[in-house]
């Protein structure tokens, strides 16, 4: 199977995640890809794989001869697509040789070249698009379909010399609950990568700090012929809450280390609203501001309409990983050697999201995020190159025999190596 063939495969799959579900996985729908997964993996031939009960696929790719001591490494996608657009019945079409101009997705939709400047990137690739009525699910399917071709491709060329290699592949992540029950200790890599960025080269190891807000408000419904001084009304409440936060600091505007508050949903009636933002910050400090400032703007209303009208509810979701990486250079030196033997040019760039290595990261496992191609992710413009994934299954393949190299001396932080 080509890897083209694998993608357009994987994203026949509904996994759309389900933010409001109290299960987990969140939805059903993931495990038959999850499921699949570990059946074509077994197909392959990897080691020790299994599917546990929160849905956690591994596997293991076992050293080539002599290089029984390189350290482990691993893989990991997620199998989950965002919420925020519809993921089921996807039709995807394709470019052969883009030429750089407007792309027609349907006789309405048209992903214009000036708005999507990234474009020009592309020319001359295979591009796989939406029909404009649907996301396509590069995110995160791309990154599946490169691990996967390249798990084939070292399982059936034995001369390409590699350590141990893990495999893992994950649900939720979408909705920030992707590693909610993920074991680092039985997955056993030292570092990992996670392949779920997007534009061709990017190597990722500074992210968000991330926080959701819900904000409950409880109106007052009294008729409108007779609501003076009675009436609160919910959902007028809710659009002060909303005007208290600065309109500067929204994603529309927002751009590099620029944090924002993004309001995703909002619903209600005059006698009850409710709004749900994301908050996210690359530095810690500015995140801690964000929030305390969110709460602020929620007790000034609160001294204007009363206690009980308005309740916030703030959870944080994951927070930056450079500081787990840093300790760790070799885990983003070898990825710039891998990309650069794979004829792409490594682009060294923040995050503008979140990533299930963020937290594998807190957890214990240094896993930076690398490209896959995949570009416009959670929307009917979504799209990715082919020529962009081939590298990146290059890129995988090289990580794999670069690391084979390495001893086991070099996984040790630059405190520790210094003391040997």
């Amino acid at each position: 199977m080509t890897l083209e063939q694998r993608f357009l495969k994987y994203v026949a799959f509904d996994t759309q995640s389900d933010p409001k579900s109290e299960t987990y996985p969140s939805t059903a729908k993931q495990l038959a890809l999850l499921n699949h997964l570990l059946e074509e993996m077994a197909e392959l031939g990897l080691h020790d794989v299994e599917i546990d009960p929160n849905g956690y696929v591994t596997g293991t790719i076992p050293a080539t001869p002599g290089c029984e001591a390189a350290p482990v490494i691993g893989f990991i996608s997620h199998v989950d697509t965002s919420p925020d657009m519809k993921g089921s019945d996807i039709r995807p079409g394709i470019i052969e040789h883009y030429d750089g101009s407007d792309i027609a997705l349907n006789d309405r939709l048209t992903m214009r070249a000036a708005d999507f400047p990234e474009l020009a990137f592309y020319k001359g690739h295979r591009l796989i698009v939406t029909d404009g009525t649907t996301l396509l699910g590069a995110d995160d399917k791309a990154g599946i379909a490169e691990i996967m071709t390249a798990a084939e491709y070292l399982t059936t060329h034995p001369e390409v010399k590699h350590g141990t290699i893990r495999i893992g592949f994950t649900p939720d992540e979408e909705i920030g609950r992707g590693v909610d029950f993920f074991d680092v200790e039985r997955f056993g890599a030292k570092f990992a990568y996670t392949m779920d960025g997007g534009f061709e080269g990017e190597i990722e190891y500074e992210n968000f700090n991330a926080a959701a807000a819900e904000i409950a408000v409880q109106g007052r419904n009294i008729h409108p012929g007779y609501a003076k001084d009675k009436m609160i009304n919910a959902l007028q409440v809710a659009c002060e809450i909303n005007a208290l936060l600065p309109a500067a600091q929204r994603p529309e505007h927002t751009e590099g280390y620029e944090g924002f508050y993004h309001l995703v949903g909002l619903e209600g009636t005059v006698e009850r609203a409710s709004l749900e933002y994301i908050i996210r910050d690359h530095s810690r400090e500015k995140f801690e501001t964000k929030k305390h400032y969110l709460a602020d703007a929620v007790a000034l209303l609160t001294e204007k309409y009363g206690e009980g009208v308005i309740r916030l509810t703030l959870k944080d979701q994951y927070y930056n990983m450079r500081e787990k990486i840093e300790p760790y250079p070799e885990v983003i030196e070898k990825a710039i050697e891998a990309m650069r033997q794979a004829g792409v040019a490594p682009v060294v760039r923040p995050i503008r999201g979140g990533t299930d290595g963020a937290r594998l990261s807190y957890m214990g496992l240094p896993c930076p995020n690398l490209f896959t191609g995949g570009m416009n992710f959670h929307g009917k413009f979504e799209y990715c190159s082919v020529d962009t994934m081939q590298r990146a299954v290059q890129t995988i393949v090289n990580l794999a025999r670069i690391w084979s190299e390495s001893r086991q001396a070099d996984s040790l932080p630059f405190a520790e190596t210094k003391k040997n």
